[in-house]
């Protein structure tokens, strides 16, 4: 009986250890989803081909990671207070 309780321990740690991979797939898995997690497989950046429209070329110049596309969204609110700013400025009589 001593030894069961002496490796009821290590049993104990095996499942610790289990759980700890099973929660880090999941997070690896939901990171993907998101765009967040950086694939090192997968570096390729799509381009516009020469002739291609605004519309391609803006589409092919779209961040991919969702960082990116938060901080390009950030960038363009700022850049609409500045310009909603000076709007404001010239419309006030001096």
């Amino acid at each position: 009986m001593s030894s069961r309780e002496h490796q009821r321990g290590w049993v104990g740690l095996v499942a610790i250890l289990l759980a700890l991979v099973i929660v880090g797939l999941a997070a690896r898995s939901a990171l993907k989803a998101y765009g967040l997690f950086d694939n090192p497989d997968n570096k390729t950046r799509h381009s516009a081909a020469p002739g291609a429209s605004e519309a391609e070329q803006a589409a092919a110049i779209t961040p991919r990671d969702a960082m990116e596309r938060a901080r390009a969204v950030q960038d363009m609110v700022k850049q609409g207070a500045i310009d909603q700013e000076k709007r404001i400025d010239d419309a006030i009589p001096k």
